[in-house]
């Protein structure tokens, strides 16, 4: 029997791939005989295993080749519609493989997250769709390769080394500044909440970058409360800039919904004398009045390409990873207009 310290020092995939500065997946198909790999990286991934004397277990493989045929999926927010149409496309996926999909809710707390992924692995799921929580280390993703999870990231991303389904947030937010600016709005404000992380950070910046290539102010970025019954109070940030703007892009959807009931609260009427755009154009977006315009990053359709991305995995582990970003599209409807002072 292995002694205490015999197992926490047990040399793993993830340890010769970093000696042979590859990839888990690349060091995986050395291990499998591929012939996707080339004689230089097979040689350094080989003198790896020689020099960390690696030892391949069949046994495991046996029993991951044992499937409980459930999936998880990790979210880091219930409440947000957004994820209930994610959650739509990944499960009609994964249904018509026959599987079925386990759901948690992160609350995007890293806490919370680790326990989560402790109890998918403890129940024996297949393999995991993780958005991650604002704050994920690398190390965390580290730790699930040593367990052999097969995981796949959507919506926000860590490594580049691990399956990714997600949109172009920054072509998104360069629609809604393009079109603002066609409608001849100059000063233009960005409303925010929640969070960094990835998807934070490309939206952010694509909006600066759109901005600054029409020669516009980007700096007018507004955090807004988390809660929607307390976005409608926090629209006051919206007229005590210096320069007060004529129209607002939303980070999402839920933020664009609080700030119509706020302007309507102050006697404005979105769409005539205030232009208002959301972000991920979930359903909710045809039943505000009036209907809102938001950029479309196809939620239902995120969520297809990430179960077929764990699908894939689960039938090839040793495949290199991939990465779906799909293109947005903005939803003209009837909240902008012609900017006006």
């Amino acid at each position: 029997m292995l002694s205490a310290d015999r197992k926490k020092n047990r040399v793993t995939l993830l340890d010769v791939a970093r000696r042979a500065n590859v990839s888990r997946a690349t060091a995986s198909l050395v291990i499998r005989k591929s012939p996707l790999v080339g004689a230089e990286t097979r040689q350094r991934v080989e003198e790896a295993i020689q020099a960390l004397g690696y030892v391949y277990n069949m046994g495991a493989a046996r029993m991951r080749a044992e499937r409980s045929r459930t999936v998880g999926v990790v979210v880091p927010n219930l409440t947000n519609p957004f994820f209930g149409e994610l959650l739509s496309g990944i499960e009609a996926l994964i249904d018509s493989a026959g599987m079925v999909v386990i759901v948690a809710n992160s609350g995007d707390l890293v806490e919370r997250q680790d326990l989560v992924m402790r109890r998918m692995r403890e129940h024996g799921v297949d393999g995991v769709i993780l958005c991650p929580a604002a704050d994920t280390e690398p190390a965390f993703l580290d730790r699930i390769a040593e367990w052999e999870l097969p995981l796949v990231q959507t919506l926000r991303h860590i490594s580049e080394e691990i399956d990714y389904a997600g949109a172009d947030y920054a072509a998104g937010m360069r629609q809604a500044v393009d079109y603002l600016a066609s409608l001849d709005h100059e000063t233009i404000a960005f409303a925010v909440h929640g969070p960094m992380h990835s998807a934070y950070h490309e939206r952010i910046e694509g909006f600066r970058d759109a901005m600054r290539s029409l020669g516009l102010n980007a700096n007018m970025i507004l955090r807004v409360p988390d809660q929607l019954a307390q976005i409608a109070d926090a629209t006051h940030l919206l007229f005590e800039q210096t320069e007060q703007p004529t129209a607002v892009i939303c980070f999402n959807d839920v933020i664009a919904l609080g700030l119509s009931g706020g302007l309507y609260d102050r006697g404005l009427q979105v769409g005539r004398n205030f232009s208002l755009i959301g972000f991920d154009d979930v359903t909710d977006a045809e039943a505000l009045r009036p209907r809102l315009t938001s950029v479309s990053t196809a939620p239902v359709a995120i969520g297809e390409t990430a179960a077929q991305l764990l699908l894939d995995r689960l039938a090839d582990p040793a495949r290199p990873p991939r990465r779906v970003v799909q293109e947005t599209q903005l939803r003209v409807r009837q909240s902008c207009g012609p900017a006006t002072v």
